[in-house]
């Protein structure tokens, strides 16, 4: 079977008065041998889970780990000025010894997009601007650059990222758009509850419009739904778990093994099981699941 990385979301709602508590959690993921650890992004509150701004507490699970990989997981590229994006993100990339990934979507929720005062039907065209502008600062000292959004003239970002050429970047989405938006910007492609068929369809689909170039330089990753067997769900999985209703070990790797034959290479499981919860989660899925994986 392909090797197939894993990573764990750290999205519950953590106490407030406990504010080390996620980062703790963070720390188990890393001695549990997780690759990564990953966190979304909303401005307003949710009632779903973890509500922060995903760089400055994975800036914080950076302190507090030495070797997990950290994916913002997506954060929305139109909410952040492209020199902000750029600055920040190479930031968190310099402070973390180039652990970050950058995973990056257009958004969607109307809310907060009338509060940043950005309109949502430019959502598509500033997350194109956003992304080659930070590509720019990135690779270029000094940067021109002419977009619709973003004008630089001889800029000189704050801080040059660590990782030669800048973060990788996994976008996300399923439509065309999304998709291009991989081949041109991105390092890889990042999904929410693919299954294998989906996972299949979007290969098929990125080599279809990038006609002559090569897309096994992209990387294919997904987040996925997990309840582990003997822990109550604090919230309702928003698409199909892994393992099925009833999961086991063995209905779940068989699940994670078919997206790896598939051609996902990182699988991020989303946990929507309360905070106290979370380390018997993970510490299942690295004692019942990761075995089988190999």
């Amino acid at each position: 079977m392909p090797l197939l990385r894993l990573g764990v979301s750290l999205q519950p709602r953590w106490p407030l008065d406990d504010g080390a508590s996620v980062l703790r959690a963070a720390l188990h993921a890393e001695d549990l041998g997780f690759d990564h650890v990953a966190v979304g992004n909303r401005l307003l509150d949710s009632g779903f889970g973890l509500d922060t701004d995903p760089l400055v507490l994975l800036s914080a699970v950076a302190g507090a780990t030495t070797r997990l990989r950290l994916l913002t997981s997506v954060l929305v590229a139109p909410y952040y000025p492209a020199l902000v994006l750029a600055n920040q993100a190479a930031t968190l990339d310099v402070v973390s010894g180039g652990r970050l990934i950058l995973g990056v979507g257009t958004g969607w929720n109307p809310d907060e997009f009338d509060a940043v005062g950005v309109p949502a039907r430019e959502r598509g065209a500033r997350t194109d601007d956003h992304l080659a502008a930070a590509k720019a600062l990135w690779t270029r000292r000094p940067a021109d650059f002419d977009g619709p959004f973003t004008t630089l003239r001889a800029a000189h970002l704050g801080v040059p990222p660590v990782t030669a050429g800048g973060p990788p970047v996994w976008v996300g989405g399923y439509s065309d758009a999304a998709l291009r938006r991989a081949l041109r910007f991105g390092d890889g492609w990042y999904g929410v509850g693919a299954d294998a068929a989906e996972v299949t369809d979007v290969r098929r689909r990125l080599g279809d419009l990038a006609g002559a170039e090569n897309t096994d330089r992209l990387t294919l990753a997904s987040a996925a739904f997990l309840t582990p067997p003997g822990l109550p769900a604090a919230v309702a999985p928003p698409g199909r778990p892994l393992g099925g209703t009833a999961p086991t070990a063995v209905s779940v790797a068989d699940d994670l093994g078919r997206l790896a034959e598939a051609g996902l290479t990182a699988c991020t499981l989303w946990l929507p099981v309360a905070a106290d919860h979370v380390e018997k989660a993970m510490e299942w899925v690295a004692a019942e699941v990761a075995p089988r994986l190999t």
